[in-house]
């Protein structure tokens, strides 16, 4: 019995480390890095109800405020081609995964409604 629980405890040690190496390797944003950087987004996302007409006509969004994660996730879904948008696929495909992390960050720190930030 001793011997399992040493065992389990080497494991779950293991496992540990491992997810705080995975953990640390994650790209950490920076806002004010983002802000240099957001002049690729401002065409289209700065602009209030702004309608794409290709492929299809849709309402871009403005991003000021939107969670990071949820921005970083996109961009790299469209790099890949997993989400599907002619133009965004290659923008995206141009950043790196820093370039992704600091334009996350530069609009998570906004607000919607934010009136310093006419790049929003």
């Amino acid at each position: 019995m001793n011997k399992a629980i040493v065992t389990s405890l080497g494991a779950a040690v293991f496992a540990s480390l491992f997810s705080l190496t995975a953990h640390a390797q994650e790209t950490k944003g920076s806002a004010k890095a983002g802000e240099a950087k957001v002049w690729i987004c401002v065409g289209c996302h700065a602009i209030n109800d702004y309608r794409a007409d290709w492929p299809q006509v849709y309402r871009v969004p403005k991003l000021g405020g939107q969670n990071a994660d949820y921005i970083a996730a996109s961009l790299k879904a469209y790099k890949s081609g997993e989400r599907k948008h002619p133009t965004m696929r290659a923008i995206a495909g141009s950043l790196t995964d820093q370039d992704m992390a600091d334009l996350a960050a530069y609009y998570s720190a906004q607000t919607p409604t934010s009136p310093r930030n006419p790049l929003k």
